[in-house]
């Protein structure tokens, strides 16, 4: 019985390799039909290559330099309601550098800000219970974005307020 479960199994492993085994015939015809595409191809390219290609001329024009505009009105400004609890007042535009949850903190940073000649002051949000520490003031948006740019290199986080 072991010795026709071994044949057999022989068998089928014998009939599975030839089973697979590609015929000659097929790659001759894969080959010739390539050989077909590829002498049409060259075919294609001499008709088009006897007639004449027009090419229109290159013409370079000199680069001129663009002034760079700032467009200030793609800034982002927030809009809060805020009053001033320590400071003269606030403009259109303000440049806050800080919000804490705590007086004491914005006292603290208010305080560094006038020591490094800012005239900073501390407002208040009632809304969100948060005391906003506001570097610098301005009437336009202009002046705000650029002190608000060079306060960046110091506070990464400074951001515009118009307050109402």
């Amino acid at each position: 019985m072991k010795k026709f479960m071994v044949l057999g199994a022989a068998m089928c492993v014998a009939m599975a390799f030839t089973g697979c085994k590609s015929s000659e015939s097929a790659y001759k015809k894969a080959y010739e039909k390539a050989k077909a595409q590829e002498q049409s191809s060259t075919d294609n390219y001499d008709n088009s290559s006897q007639q004449e290609a027009v090419v229109a001329p290159v013409e370079t024009q000199p680069v001129t330099q663009a002034p760079v505009v700032d467009n200030y009105d793609n800034v982002p400004v927030r809009t809060e309601t805020v009053s001033v609890v320590d400071g003269a007042g606030l403009r259109s535009y303000s440049v806050v550098v800080g919000s804490f949850g705590v007086k004491s903190n914005a006292y603290g940073l208010q305080q560094r800000l006038k020591n490094a000649g800012y005239n900073a002051q501390v407002a208040y949000n009632a809304g969100n219970s948060m005391y906003r520490v506001v570097a610098e003031t301005f009437d336009s948006k202009a002046s705000a974005v650029q002190s608000r740019n060079q306060l960046r290199a110091t506070y990464a986080d400074a951001w515009l307020l118009y307050s109402r």
